[in-house]
């Protein structure tokens, strides 16, 4: 017995060499420990919303409470409204008292925003939409710092792409971070730090968007607004639209 036991030890130990000299550890070994730190490094870095709020909250807060405070609305409120306009790459914070009115709280320069005037009509064209949207999620796992996704393509976008026979509309339209973007609002990580953690405590059914052209509030009529040649023919009524929403919006203070 004791033989035999001996032979299975050295046949083990002889099978062992074997795999080290075919599989070495700096091939297999050293390439699964690898993978498994880089596995380990994803999961601890994913989080969720409410992480996000938890380690951005305090910082985030202390600089935009001032402003809540200066404008006499309290925090968070009963609702916001982001309003981007296209041509100053500007995002204006309106928030609302309880009583609803809408009051201006600051505004944000926009980093970077591609394309023209004009709405966006399908994946590729590099436009950032012009309409009035919603929230549609918050993504605290975006490669771009923080994100929010606006709810392109809406009702309208879509019955229009109906009338006019299109398909392929696009999607995937944020307010994040960081200073690059197609099609989307690039607001740099301590700005979208502020949006994203006033946006995910007021509420993200309490939010609306509007990104508009131009400031229609300055004076200019949707009809007389420059519009590229490519633009679809019920760009004026959109215009309109959101014409008529900002006419509720006050005009921040010069």
């Amino acid at each position: 017995m004791k033989s035999l036991l001996t032979v299975v030890i050295s046949i083990a130990l002889i099978a062992g060499i074997a795999c080290l000299v075919v599989y070495p550890r700096s091939e297999v070994v050293t390439e699964v420990v690898e993978k498994t730190k880089t596995k380990v490094r994803e999961v601890r870095s994913r989080g969720t919303v409410q992480d996000r709020v938890d380690r951005h909250g305090p910082e985030a807060r202390a600089r935009f409470t001032p402003y809540f405070e200066a404008a006499g609305v309290s925090y968070p409120p009963q609702s916001l409204t982001f309003v981007g306009i296209k041509d100053s790459k500007t995002l204006e914070l309106y928030a609302a008292h309880q009583e609803g009115d809408v009051t201006f709280i600051r505004s944000y320069p926009i980093l970077a925003a591609s394309g023209d005037l004009g709405p966006k009509t399908k994946q590729g064209d590099r436009q950032v939409p012009e309409g009035i949207y919603r929230i549609e999620y918050f993504n605290p796992n975006s490669s771009y710092h923080l994100s929010m996704k606006i709810d392109y393509p809406n009702a309208f976008d879509q019955r229009m792409a109906t009338e006019d026979g299109r398909d392929n509309l696009g999607g995937d339209i944020m307010i994040h971070g960081r200073s690059a973007s197609i099609g989307c609002l690039a607001m740099g990580d301590e700005a979208v730090e502020e949006l994203f953690v006033m946006a995910a405590e007021t509420g993200r059914t309490n939010i609306q968007v509007i990104l508009s052209p131009t400031d229609f509030r300055t004076g200019v009529q949707s009809e007389d607004l420059p519009i590229p040649e490519w633009s679809p023919s019920w760009t004026r009524k959109l215009h309109e639209s959101i014409q008529n929403e900002l006419t509720r919006i006050p005009s921040p203070p010069k």
